[in-house]
């Protein structure tokens, strides 16, 4: 079973926090997927991740980009793990049926969509009852606060 974190973004959105947790996983060389809910959404986080931060760079592709074996970050929107991650990130209300093919995931939600917030109580449910190590992380001001 895999270790399932739950991130309740409050205080910034995804497009900041999401580049900021990649660049934790990839400063400990860990390769990731980040699965979206749609191919459009999967081009939206193409994008950002070149653009997010003058300073910063984070190695990454999607199926339009090729060569999945060799990114370190895997943008997509189905059940594939290409480049051989350890890490999913889950955006979009997405939910995994391999999660048990990960040593962890991240399931990323806007804790200020009331919609949202419910969806992601359901998949902790869910994943509570299939037997998954679950943390829950609460974003501050000041960083993240595990509370679960």
């Amino acid at each position: 079973m895999a270790e399932l974190g739950f991130y309740h973004l409050l205080s910034t959105p995804l497009e900041r926090a999401l580049p900021r947790l990649l660049e934790r996983a990839r400063a400990q060389n860990l390769r990731v997927i980040v699965r979206a809910a749609s191919a459009e959404r999967v081009e939206y986080l193409n994008a950002l991740l070149w653009t997010y931060d003058e300073s910063s760079f984070l190695a990454h592709g999607s199926a339009r980009d090729g060569n999945a074996a060799e990114q370190p970050i895997w943008l997509c929107h189905g059940e594939e793990n290409p480049n051989g991650a350890s890490v999913l990130f889950l955006i979009d209300g997405v939910e995994a049926r391999d999660a048990g093919a990960f040593a962890r995931c991240l399931d990323l939600f806007d804790g200020n969509d009331p919609d949202a917030v419910a969806a992601a109580r359901e998949r902790w449910r869910r994943a509570q009852a299939a037997g998954h190590t679950l943390t829950y992380w609460q974003q501050t001001e000041s960083g993240w606060e595990k509370k679960a």
